[in-house]
C-alpha cells in the first residue's frame, strides 16, 4: 500500500489512513489522500501502463484501496479523447478535443469517484452509504453500492431528472425526493447519518471520490503522450473533477512523468448558479452561497461547494478563469456539439462551448492553443431539459 496518510486540504492536520473519516476534525474542511510517491513510482511508470487494464484502475499504485479484492469496478475510466475538427474550424482554433465522460458506466464522470469511494467504504467496513445528489452521483452510487453488496440511501431534489431517479430505484437504492436544492438534501443526510449508521459519501466530505476523479488528469496526460493541454474547460458544480486533476498533475510531476507546466484551468458555471465565478471575480478565496440557485443543468446547481477554495486556488495558480453561461446558451450548445461531432452532451458539458467562445472573443485563447472541453455526462439522462 502506498498511502501514507490523510491530510486536511486547509490546515494540513494529518490523520491515519485506515479510518472511515469525513471532514477534518479541526477545521471541517476536506481531507485528501497522500501517497509515498517514490514507492509508487518504483512499479508505476509511464512504460508500465502499456500492458495494463483499460480502466481507471490501471493507475493502481496511486489509488487508495489496499486489497485488490475490495476494488468495486464496472469498467469506469479511460474514456475517449475525441478530436473535434468541425467545431475547431468554426471557432478558428487548431486543436480542440472533447473528453467524453458519457461513455462511463452509469453514463457520467461520477462513476470514477464512486468506484473509488465505494471500494474504500467496503474495505474499511462501512455497511450503509448515503449521499445527496442532483442526479448523476446518485445513479453512480446506487450502481456501485449494488455491485459491492452495500445498502445505499439517496436524497435528491424533487425536480431531479426522471432518468436519474429511475436509475437509482432500479439498482436497489432507497430513494428520497425532497423539496429544495442539493444543499437541503445534504443537510438531511448530515442530520440523520449518525442515528442511521450511514457513511456520508457527499462530494469532498470523504477523501476518496476525488481519488477516482483525479484519474481524469492521469488519462489526459497519457492520451496526449505526457504533454498536458494548454487549456482545460470544465463544468463546475462541486468541482471534484477539477480539484482531482490538479492533484494528479502534482503527483505526476513528483513521479517525474511531467514537468511543472500546467494547463490554464477554466471553471464554467450556469448564470443561475455561479458562486465560483462570483468569488473569482471578487478576488475571494471562499465562495458565498449563491441565492435562489436555478439552472436546467442540474449538476451545476450547487449553490455552495465545500471545496470552493481548492477550485479557486487552482484557477489562480494556473492563470485560469471562471465564466458563466446562460441556460439558453448551454441548451443551444448541446445541439451544436451533437450536430457537429455526434456527441449528445449533458447540459453541463455543453456549457463548455459557449464558455470557450467567450474566451476566444476576449482574446484569451490563441489559435495555436490545445484546448480540452469536458463532457461530464450523457444528454439522454436530461430529456426534460430539451422539451420545447
Amino acid at each position: 500500500m502506498n498511502v501514507s496518510h490523510l491530510e486536511c486540504a486547509a490546515c494540513q492536520v494529518r490523520y491515519e489512513a485506515r479510518r472511515l473519516l469525513n471532514l477534518c476534525q479541526e477545521c471541517g474542511k476536506p481531507l485528501l489522500v497522500r501517497y509515498d510517491l517514490s514507492k509508487a513510482a518504483s512499479t508505476l511508470t509511464r512504460e508500465s501502463l502499456a500492458g495494463r487494464r483499460s480502466d481507471m484502475w490501471r493507475y493502481r499504485e496511486v489509488l487508495p484501496v489496499e486489497n485488490d479484492a475490495n476494488v468495486v469496478s464496472l469498467g469506469e475510466g479511460f474514456t475517449p479523447l475525441l478530436r473535434s475538427q468541425r467545431l475547431a474550424k468554426e471557432l478558428g482554433i487548431d486543436e480542440l478535443y472533447i473528453k467524453d465522460e458519457s461513455q462511463n458506466p452509469t453514463q457520467s464522470f461520477k462513476a470514477r469517484g464512486m468506484s473509488a469511494a465505494v471500494s474504500m467504504a467496503k474495505e474499511l467496513g462501512a455497511q450503509k452509504l448515503a449521499v445527496p445528489s442532483a442526479g448523476n452521483a446518485a445513479g453512480a452510487l446506487a450502481a456501485y453500492a449494488a455491485r459491492a453488496g452495500l445498502e445505499c440511501f439517496i436524497f435528491m431534489p424533487r425536480d431531479t431528472p426522471l432518468a436519474n431517479v429511475v436509475e437509482c430505484e432500479q439498482t436497489g437504492a432507497h430513494v428520497t425526493l425532497m423539496d429544495g436544492l442539493i444543499t437541503d438534501c445534504g443537510a438531511e443526510v448530515a442530520r440523520r447519518k449518525d442515528g442511521e449508521g450511514w457513511f456520508d459519501v457527499s462530494t469532498l466530505k470523504e477523501p476518496y471520490r476525488v481519488e477516482g476523479k483525479k484519474t481524469l488528469g492521469y488519462e489526459l496526460a497519457e492520451q496526449f503522450e505526457w504533454q498536458l493541454p494548454d487549456v482545460i474547460v470544465y463544468p463546475t458544480g462541486g468541482g471534484t473533477g477539477l480539484i482531482g486533476m490538479w492533484k494528479a498533475f502534482d503527483e505526476m510531476e513528483q513521479m517525474g512523468w511531467i514537468g511543472p507546466k500546467r494547463p490554464r484551468m477554466v471553471t464554467v458555471q450556469a448564470s443561475g448558479c455561479a458562486p465560483i465565478v462570483r468569488a473569482f471575480e471578487e478576488g475571494k478565496r471562499f465562495a458565498e452561497e449563491f441565492p435562489n440557485a436555478a439552472t436546467v443543468a442540474s449538476g451545476l446547481r450547487v449553490p455552495k461547494a465545500i471545496g470552493d477554495f481548492l477550485i479557486l486556488d487552482a484557477l489562480r495558480a494556473s492563470s485560469g478563469t471562471a465564466i458563466q453561461v446562460s441556460d439558453e446558451e448551454l441548451i443551444r450548445a448541446t445541439r451544436e456539439i451533437g450536430a457537429a461531432e455526434g456527441i449528445f452532451c449533458a447540459p453541463e458539458g455543453a456549457a463548455c462551448l459557449p464558455a470557450l467562445r467567450k474566451l476566444i472573443e476576449r482574446g484569451e485563447i490563441a489559435t495555436t492553443d490545445r484546448v480540452v472541453l469536458f463532457n461530464t455526462g450523457a444528454g439522454v439522462k436530461y430529456l426534460e431539459a430539451f422539451e420545447q
